[in-house]
Parts: structure tokens; sequence; C-alpha cells
């Protein structure tokens, strides 16, 4: 287990926690659940979840819809501001090669899937996710696009 973030000490207080036993513990910032068997999956990411309307909307759920659509190479989805709900959902897609499809027609499509608490706000086709060198998508350099004070 790591002992401290270099010279950061906040960031470490607020991860690093201890027990009633005096075990160290990190918040890692982790979703997940165990199953009857104990298995442990990790479903999302705290600080990915949208909170619309007072609802938590985890956005690897809506991004397995979407991921159904067939002309969807790639889907992410972050919370972007919203002036009623405090934010909502934004999905992002990649289409497959030589797909001609209206983004539109992708947030109708989901939308019908997806519980009123998870409609899209809307839907936006990229050509491509900024991405770390592991390949994940950089949510947090999609989500400085919509908020001014990067959430």
């Amino acid at each position: 287990m790591m002992s401290e973030y270099y010279n950061r000490p906040e960031q470490t207080a607020e991860i690093i926690w201890r027990d009633s036993r005096g075990r160290s513990l990190i918040r890692s910032g982790d979703i997940g659940r165990m199953d009857e068997d104990g298995f442990l999956y990790i479903l999302d990411r705290k600080k990915d979840m949208i909170l619309s309307g007072g609802f938590n909307v985890f956005p690897t759920d809506i991004e397995e819809i979407v991921g159904k659509y067939e002309a969807v190479s790639d889907v992410t989805v972050i919370g972007v501001p919203h002036d009623k709900w405090g934010e909502t959902p934004l999905t992002l897609v990649i289409l497959k090669q030589n797909a001609t499809v209206d983004a539109d027609e992708i947030k109708v499509w989901a939308n019908e899937r997806l519980a009123k608490t998870q409609h899209l706000s809307g839907v936006e086709i990229c050509k491509e996710f900024p991405r770390n060198t592991l390949g994940k998508v950089l949510k947090r350099e999609l989500r400085k696009l919509y908020w001014p004070e990067q959430k």
C-alpha cells in the first residue's frame, strides 16, 4: 500500500484512513459489488458518477446500452452541466468505419432503452477520445470542455 502522495498532504488525508482497529485503508474511488461467491466486480469510478436531479447515474450502465447500437465502435459518457438537474449524461461515440448515422438517432434509440433518470441530454460523434498510456479514456479531459471550473 502507498504511504502518501509526495508533497501532497491534503490529498493523502483524503484517501488514506484508519479503521477502529488501526488498519490503514485507501479510498480508491472505485465503485463495485461483491457477488454471492465473494468475487468483487469493479463497476465504475465515484468521480465519474453523474448526480442528476438527486439520482446517481453510472456512466458504465449507459455505455453498455449505447455500445450495443450497431454503428457504434466505442462510447464514453460524462456528466455535463444542466440548469434544472445539476448535471446530465452526455454520450460521446466513435462510429464504426463507414457508418453513417445521425447523433439524434442514437440518442432516441438509447433513451428508449434507458431509465428516465439515465436519459441522454445529447450524443456527440467524435473521431477519437483522449486516452492514457493504458488506453483508458481520460474523462477528466473530456469534462474540461463542458465544465469551466474543470470538474
